[in-house]
């Protein structure tokens, strides 16, 4: 789909006059395509969309951490089929307390799709960060808490089974790549371990900070990207936003607050018969669940930054150490 029949497929699908402008947003990872945003013009229809654009280039295409081969192809031709699902199947049920874009129109053609959803700027959550203050830390801990509140005990129907994109099932050259050792042997007991879990959810599967977008007021929040949500304890979720947010230091200072911030919210949205049951193994859980990203980033790229003294606490925690 060339960029004119691209802006075509966008306005007949929101019924607008025409396109006003289109400016790029981003390059998906590896070259699978862009998301734009486009300006639009006509009564009654939005004054701009949000368009992912997929289309995956040919096999055997360079990665950028050098992970290329026909696994990581087929895991992420998967990612976007289960996104397609997530914002056909799914969204709808999201509230303001886990706000999330709403879906325009989905279309699939020879080699790719096009997803047209709701500009999130433009619906009042304009600011992306990197560095969160407390009231944002917190308000991305409450959407979390509020998304596995909505979705308990759902069977993920079209969505991973498993959701993030670090599953050890959808991750074995990187297992294969890691340094021999008792974290290695211990991966799979780790991931079974939270498979197990009695209570599952939907997870988020990539809750980083540059997933959520941010209202004018601090407290006010919203997530994107859904190309990994599937299966699994919150804690995964949970574990994933603190490091990609959070320093070292921090995480260590942090870790019973924001916990703590969670916990309090789940326990708002879920029947008290069931709330301190799940609390009690999900906190039993989380070291696991750092345990597990923790596990990839070391076959994944064995120097990464967030490989830091409290991500080997947490694992020393589940080996016994």
């Amino acid at each position: 789909m060339n960029e004119q029949e691209l802006q075509s497929f966008v306005c007949r699908m929101v019924h607008a006059d025409g396109v006003i402008a289109t400016e790029p947003i981003q390059s998906l990872w590896s070259g699978y395509g862009q998301i734009l945003r486009m300006s639009l013009r006509g009564d009654d229809v939005p004054s701009s969309v949000i368009v992912k654009h997929i289309a995956p280039p040919g096999f055997g295409v360079a990665n950028p951490r050098g992970w290329s081969g026909d696994v990581s192809h087929a895991r992420k031709l998967r990612s976007y089929e289960v996104e397609t699902n997530w914002y056909r199947d799914w969204c709808h049920e999201c509230n303001p307390r886990c706000r999330v874009p709403s879906c325009h129109a989905i279309e699939s053609f020879a080699g790719g799709r096009v997803l047209v959803l709701e500009d999130l700027d433009a619906a009042g959550f304009p600011s992306r960060c990197g560095r969160l203050s407390d009231r944002q830390l917190h308000a991305c801990i409450r959407w979390l808490a509020n998304f596995h509140a909505t979705f308990l005990g759902r069977v993920p129907t079209g969505l991973w089974e498993t959701g993030t994109y670090w599953h050890l099932q959808t991750r074995p050259e990187e297992w294969s790549a890691m340094q021999a050792g008792p974290l290695k042997n211990a991966a799979a007991k780790i991931d079974d371990r939270l498979s197990a879990c009695r209570f599952q959810t939907l997870v988020h599967g990539d809750a980083k900070v540059a997933n959520f977008c941010f209202g004018d007021h601090h407290d006010a929040v919203a997530a994107v990207d859904f190309q990994y949500v599937g299966g699994g304890c919150g804690m995964k979720d949970l574990a994933y936003l603190m490091g990609s947010c959070l320093s070292d230091e921090q995480c260590d200072r942090r870790e019973a607050e924001c916990l703590d911030v969670y916990f309090g919210e789940l326990h708002a949205r879920l029947d008290p018969s069931i709330a301190e049951d799940l609390e009690r193994e999900w906190r039993s859980l989380f070291p696991w669940a750092w345990a597990d990203f923790h596990r990839f980033l070391c076959g994944w790229c064995a120097t990464h930054p967030k490989l830091t003294d409290y991500s080997r606490r947490m694992v020393d925690r589940v080996l016994g150490y």
